[in-house]
């Protein structure tokens, strides 16, 4: 008997799940957060309440080692065979997971510059695996590989052709969670899977998939993963001039232009308020609502955008963790698509049911890019 861990590590958190390598039956999970500081490492198991745990953690190797002993009791004697990484940046090669050494480490981490947030975060979570597990086969997973598939015209930017070549494309992101909804839709709705599905992943990342025949045609991220929807603090479409004013007139460095775009904007910076949709759905102040709004009618123009890449729509399906327990959001979005043939179901809706319109087929589907990773680790094995 053995076992498969996955990592899916951010800036300052990591995800992780326990699974068992024959099953895949996920038997442990949760995440540390707030790495760096006193952090708070979540253990849920199956059929028990949540387990929280405060303890100083200084970096993602500690993370990992905090991770290894919450789970130990579980691993009941057990090898870890294989273990997974979430890496957001595959670049324009990577269509597939990665088994993992140090030359093609080496070659992901000059690819931090297309991910600066991320990719030094994943790549650490693999550096720290490695010293933990120096046996098992470690696997990359993407991000960016689901949709390497793209058509020239969705893959590239109105720029001098050099830049193409050079590596400057619509690369796409989200890949694992759109990857296991592609999975799911052949599994329980075939018939869609087979059409034109858009898949909505929203949270605090957000973008929208289009997919025909379960591949990507196109996608509302980019080069980077700050373009098209509104995010929690990230602003999605953004004319290049404004960068251009921040630096000629307003004199402000790299440094300052990144703070803004990736920390500052988005549903925090229109509500002066939060990044929390549960919050901004509850409050009263008016930069609340206007935020809402925004996000909401920049999912809706997206969607339409996205059934116009596939020449049509079948379907739209909710994932994301605004996707799956925001219902005000799903219906203000439904409710905008009314043209396309979208009938919202309020009752479904607000019940939490999977099909949540009448007309052409709305669903809300739960992602697990966890599983996905886990399945790869397991190919590899």
């Amino acid at each position: 008997m053995s076992a498969i861990l996955t990592l899916n590590a951010g800036s300052s958190s990591i995800k992780f799940g326990l699974f068992d390598a024959e099953s895949l039956v996920e038997e442990a999970g949760g995440q540390v957060e707030r790495i760096g500081g006193e952090a708070e490492l979540d253990l849920e198991i199956p059929g028990r309440p949540k387990v929280e745990t405060r303890l100083p953690i200084a970096n993602h190797h500690e993370a990992v080692t905090a991770i290894l002993a919450a789970i130990a009791p579980y691993l009941d004697g057990r090898a870890v065979v294989g273990v997974g990484h979430r890496v957001v940046h595959g670049g324009p090669d990577h269509d597939a997971p990665l088994v993992l050494d140090e030359a093609a480490i080496a070659r992901l981490a000059r690819l931090e510059p297309l991910a600066p947030l991320h990719q030094p975060h994943n790549l650490a979570a693999v550096r720290a695996a490695r010293e933990a597990f120096p046996g098992p086969v470690q696997v990359a997973c993407f991000d960016t590989a689901f949709h390497r598939g793209h058509p020239f015209v969705q893959d590239t930017y109105g720029l001098p052709r050099r830049f193409y070549d050079m590596g400057v494309r619509r690369y796409g992101f989200h890949g694992l969670s759109y990857d296991y909804i592609s999975g799911k839709l052949k599994e329980d709705w075939p018939a869609l899977h087979a059409g034109r599905v858009v898949v909505a992943h929203l949270g605090n990342g957000a973008s929208l998939c289009a997919m025909e025949a379960g591949k990507s045609i196109a996608s509302t991220m980019g080069f980077s993963a700050l373009s098209g929807l509104c995010m929690g603090t990230r602003p999605g479409q953004l004319d290049a001039g404004v960068l251009l004013w921040m630096l000629d007139d307003q004199k402000m460095s790299a440094a300052e232009i990144t703070r803004v775009l990736y920390k500052e904007s988005g549903l925090k910076g229109l509500s002066g308020e939060t990044n929390d949709m549960r919050a901004l759905l509850a409050s009263q102040a008016e930069e609340a609502g206007q935020a809402v709004d925004y996000f909401v009618i920049r999912v809706a123009q997206e969607v339409a955008s996205m059934a116009a890449a596939l020449g049509g729509i079948d379907a739209l399906v909710f994932t994301g963790g605004i996707g799956e327990n925001a219902a005000p959001i799903r219906a203000r979005v439904l409710e905008q698509l009314a043209f396309l043939g979208f009938a919202l179901d309020a009752q479904a809706n607000e019940a939490g049911g999977t099909r949540i319109s009448s007309g052409l087929p709305a669903l809300v589907l739960p992602t697990n890019e966890e599983l996905v990773i886990a399945r790869a680790v397991q190919a590899a094995l």
